[in-house]
């Protein structure tokens, strides 16, 4: 158990740390008010902390600087959410004021936002899709041969696809079509409608349209995407203004698995609810060693969820992302839970 005096110095360079990515010494330690030892006592003691794991000494500076275990521990133990101030806060709830009707442009929005008040990347993974339920449907003509068939959910999600029309189908045709499809699809969860729509809805059709198989086979396609939720990102970049990323080995790296998405709803996802933070090694990845994610759930109604992670160095502003993250992660799911009602 580190003493209190440890536990003091283990903050301070943390703080500083976050705050100037440069190494953290002694001298500089003691001439915060609030230290009341000498900066020999302060040197002992980091060279406690170091051969403890929690801090490392580089190779350009006699300071020091947290080590993953410090940071762990700093997180855990010290961490004290930041109080932020009201025009942060106002910029964040006025998003959740406006007209905003789909849910997938709210959570656009979010991250931006996300980005801009924490200057990292960050990433929202929306619910997932296949669980949205039908809200209308509708068949839109392009001309005698074609149509787009598209379909909105309870969630504003739209899916659609571009059908071939069969010779004389014509518009009382769509619209029968049309209407018998709200009417047995309605409420539907897209992971069901393959299953509604040739077992049910093909019956029907076929007893009131001559030549609804044809556009049915095309129409069973319309959800054929992957059950998982869609991929938001806000700061795309903004890794590359980090002094720990200027390294272009890093940054290939950490951009080429911002392009596989499978490999983010498993790394980002959170596993229950609540505020989560990884750091480095933790993240399983080699591309995320030298950062930090955390991350935080939000709910959609009350079966669907997503998840926001805030991806950053280790030497994150941890106070200031949990407390921006769990502002954002309630607001997002008193909103759409409203949108969903």
């Amino acid at each position: 158990m580190l003493t209190n005096r440890q536990l003091q110095i283990l903050q301070v360079i943390v703080d500083d740390f976050v705050t100037s990515a440069q190494p953290v010494g002694s001298r500089q330690i003691s001439k915060k008010d609030w230290i009341t030892f000498s900066p020999a006592t302060i040197r002992n003691e980091m060279a406690d902390l170091e051969e403890l794991g929690f801090l490392e000494k580089t190779h350009t500076s006699s300071g020091r600087v947290p080590s993953e275990k410090g940071y762990r521990f700093y997180v855990d133990h010290l961490l004290q959410p930041q109080i932020m101030s009201a025009d942060e806060v106002t910029q964040i709830h006025s998003m959740f004021k406006t007209q905003i009707v789909e849910a997938e442009q709210l959570i656009r929005e979010s991250a931006n936002i996300l980005s801009e008040l924490t200057t990292y990347t960050t990433i929202l993974l929306g619910p997932d899709v296949q669980k949205h339920k039908v809200k209308r449907f509708q068949i839109v003509p392009l001309s005698e041969q074609s149509a787009v068939a598209i379909i909105v959910t309870d969630n504003g999600h739209v899916e659609n696809r571009l059908l071939t029309l069969p010779p004389a189908f014509s518009p009382s045709d769509i619209e029968k079509m049309v209407n018998i499809l709200n009417e047995r699809l309605i409420g539907v969860s897209l992971h069901d409608l393959h299953r509604k729509l040739e077992v049910e809805a093909l019956a029907v059709l076929k007893q009131h349209v001559r030549t609804a198989d044809d556009v049915i086979q095309s129409l069973i396609g319309i959800s054929s995407g992957q059950n998982e939720g869609k991929i938001y990102y806000g700061g795309k970049t903004n890794m590359l203004n980090q002094p720990e990323f200027h390294d272009l080995n890093k940054v290939r790296m950490l951009m080429e698995l911002m392009e596989k998405e499978s490999q983010l709803q498993s790394l980002f996802k959170p596993n229950n609810t609540g505020i989560q933070i990884r750091i480095g090694s933790e993240n399983n990845h080699l591309a995320m060693e030298n950062c930090s994610v955390i991350t935080a759930s939000f709910l959609v109604g009350e079966e669907q969820h997503g998840s926001i992670a805030i991806i950053g160095p280790t030497r994150m502003d941890y106070q200031r992302v949990v407390t921006i993250l769990d502002i954002m992660s309630r607001g997002l799911t008193n909103a759409l839970s409203q949108r969903n009602d």
